[in-house]
């Protein structure tokens, strides 16, 4: 089972460029654990989320995709807002609306306990990012890879306006790469966090610091994975009708954990396993459900029917 750790929040969409917005769940988490379970993985979410009318709201998304709850936290704090505007590509950028609110008062009790039957773990984004929950989960991650026992996959996801200061982020962001199995990057990511230095020699050198997969996003031109043997895959993008890019990342997440899952690569020490038939694979999914959620507003990710009547066409 995979369990998702990290923020619910409420997206408030621009419906098209200088458009009105549209109120819709959103956060990478919550985006990350819809999209696993909608590709037919048991998911729980692992979130603060509010007792207020919006939570609810959140709570009620996350339960008619058949994501559990059982571990989620419940504070009156407010929920998080994100307003996400679309340039006229219909590529998304966000304004984060934090302080005070739900998503960010992780204790090391809250995140101790996680539910069972949990293989592996995701988190980041500004769950991540944010102290003082994110010094908190930090400790988390580095002492479950410290028993070895879960698979870890990170995604930093950066978000500049609330990330606060660069050599401070790279720090934190370097010690979740080192003690993860997967870590997914976007090039807008690494371009903040090392404005200085080709992408790839940056997703080279985090391949060789503990990961077993480093994976660049590059938008529309598709990804490039680097094992920590050295090995690399370069997997071109797929041309679709954008709608928005909300969402785009999160579920190429879900896509390539879920395609991992499918090759059985999801435990410590399986991703050299597999053929390289196997991990192309995972990574055409990954590719695939993401190009597939941008053909819709919002983060709005595939069902596997859907993915698979795609795939047969």
């Amino acid at each position: 089972m995979f369990t998702v750790i990290g923020e619910a929040l409420l997206d408030l969409v621009q419906v098209e460029p200088k458009g009105p917005f549209a109120a819709k769940p959103g956060g990478g988490p919550l985006n990350i654990a819809v999209g696993l379970a909608r590709l037919g993985h048991p998911t729980e979410l692992k979130a603060r989320l509010s007792t207020r009318p919006l939570g609810a709201l959140l709570r009620d998304h996350a339960l008619a995709n058949s994501v559990g709850l059982s571990s989620c936290i419940e504070t009156e704090d407010q929920t998080t807002l994100a307003f996400a505007s679309l340039d006229d590509q219909h590529r998304a950028s966000y304004e984060f609306y934090v302080a005070g609110t739900a998503d960010w008062g992780w204790t090391s009790a809250e995140l101790a306990i996680l539910p069972a039957g949990t293989a592996a773990l995701h988190a980041g984004s500004l769950t991540a990012a944010l102290i003082p929950g994110a010094d908190v989960l930090l400790g988390l991650w580095e002492r479950l890879a410290g028993e070895d026992e879960l698979f870890l996959s990170y995604d930093p996801n950066v978000r500049p306006d609330v990330a606060g200061l660069r050599e401070a982020s790279v720090r934190r962001v370097e010690r979740f790469v080192a003690a993860s199995h997967l870590v997914k990057v976007s090039d807008e990511d690494l371009a903040w966090l090392y404005p200085h230095t080709p992408h790839l020699d940056v997703v080279r050198r985090w391949s060789m610091t503990g990961p077993e997969l480093v994976v660049m996003t590059r938008g529309a031109d598709g990804c490039v994975a680097v094992k920590a043997t050295g090995e690399s895959m370069e997997l071109p993008g797929v041309n679709v009708e954008v709608v928005d890019t909300i969402g785009a990342g999160d579920s190429f997440a879900a896509g390539l954990l879920s395609g991992l899952a499918d090759v059985g690569c999801l435990r410590p020490r399986a991703i050299s396993a597999p053929p390289v038939e196997s991990l192309h694979a995972a990574l055409q999914r990954a590719i695939d459900v993401s190009a597939m959620t941008c053909e819709r507003a919002g983060a709005d990710p595939p069902t596997r029917a859907r993915y698979d009547a795609m795939r047969s066409v």
